[in-house]
């Protein structure tokens, strides 16, 4: 366990470990070779063991001062380094005096406590000093960088997710809206026929109204990173309700409820629309006892769209297929809302769908928070 211990600790530090090894082999032999003194091995391993244990100490120590949130941080590096040095020289000369008396230090010039030692352990604490300083601003630097490397890699995953939501926004309204021709020809055409129709034909005529409002409404192409007014969203589903019941001659059970003033609140286009749409596509909207139920609460604080129809066994094999758009809206909700949203969609016990969004409202006159 110890081997495998040190061989993990080795492979996190092997840089570390490789670097002072050269560097203890260069001094040693660089200073053996040009002064003809080499030092005992004892001495030796105390002198680098002082050195690199000041280096490590340094950095730690100003690492601290420089992440902390003290008004004058820098100049307490000065007192620091001062109290670095009392402490290094402190340690510094009683081993040293110690291993001349035992084991040898291998160089001529006595052990005495003098200026000349001061001026000469200080020089040699302040060499690693130094370097330990270079050290923790080169660390600093590759910190920085690799923030900003990630923050580069941040705002490219968010264009990315930007043109997503653009491409989803545009398929939503291309599956509302299957083809689109000129708006001018196409409104001022239904707004005849409209005229036309509706003295003879006052339910097509009425027909004729809700397609008009829901293309005009579709047509109106706001950004992807726009919200609406959540009123507007809920008159388009008035009029796709209509649209069905002039289609089936009133036979559809559905029920549209608004709890709350909705004035001013502001929500993605066409999520509820698509989540509408959903339902008559795949649900039973025509059965006898269990109303599909369209409900939006808002509170003033928060606010909840459900969604709840019967599974139409008919059609209980395509419920599974436009569970594509449905996470389509669940990425559209988390660019808008982040971590303030919940949206659930699930078949309950009695063989209804349900689909439920909760969002917490900040500012509902915002655009995004």
């Amino acid at each position: 366990m110890n081997i495998l211990k040190l061989k993990n600790w080795y492979n996190r530090n092997d840089i570390h470990v490789k670097a002072w090894a050269l560097f203890i082999i260069y001094e040693v032999f660089i200073t053996g070779i040009v002064y003809g003194i080499w030092g005992t091995f004892g001495n030796q391993v105390f002198h680098y063991a002082l050195n690199i244990s000041l280096f490590y100490l340094h950095a730690y120590g100003i690492q601290r001062i420089l992440r902390s949130n003290l008004r004058f941080k820098v100049w307490l590096i000065i007192p620091f380094v001062i109290m670095e040095l009392i402490l290094y020289l402190a340690i510094a000369f009683p081993f040293e005096y110690l291993i001349q008396m035992t084991i040898g230090t291998g160089y001529k010039i006595p052990m005495e406590f003098n200026k000349v030692y001061v001026l000469r352990s200080s020089w040699r604490a302040l060499y690693f000093i130094g370097f330990s300083t270079g050290y923790v601003f080169l660390l600093n630097s590759l910190i920085e960088r690799r923030r900003v490397q990630k923050l580069e890699k941040q705002n490219l995953v968010n264009t990315i997710e930007k043109q997503a939501l653009e491409n989803d926004l545009v398929q939503s309204q291309n599956n509302f809206l299957r083809s689109q021709i000129n708006p001018h020809f196409l409104f001022n055409t239904l707004n005849f026929i409209y005229n036309d129709a509706r003295k003879k034909a006052p339910l097509a005529a009425d027909a004729i109204m809700n397609l008009s409002e829901m293309m005009r409404y579709a047509l109106k192409r706001p950004e992807a990173s726009e919200l609406v007014p959540l009123s507007e969203e809920v008159e388009q589903i008035e009029h796709l309700i209509n649209l069905h019941k002039l289609r089936t001659a009133n036979t559809i059970n559905f029920d549209l409820i608004v709890n709350g003033d909705l004035f001013g609140l502001r929500f993605p286009p066409l999520i509820m629309l698509t989540l509408v749409e959903n339902m008559f596509k795949h649900g039973n909207i025509a059965h006898s006892t269990q109303p599909s139920i369209v409900q939006i609460d808002y509170d003033g604080k928060s606010l909840t769209l459900t969604t709840i129809n019967m599974v139409n066994e008919v059609k209980k094999k395509e419920v599974e297929s436009h569970h594509v758009g449905l996470e389509n809206i669940d990425k559209r909700l988390n660019n808008f809302y982040k971590d303030k949203y919940s949206f659930k969609f699930y078949k309950d016990p009695l063989n209804r769908y349900l689909t439920e969004i909760k969002v917490d409202i900040d500012n509902p006159m915002a655009g995004l928070n």
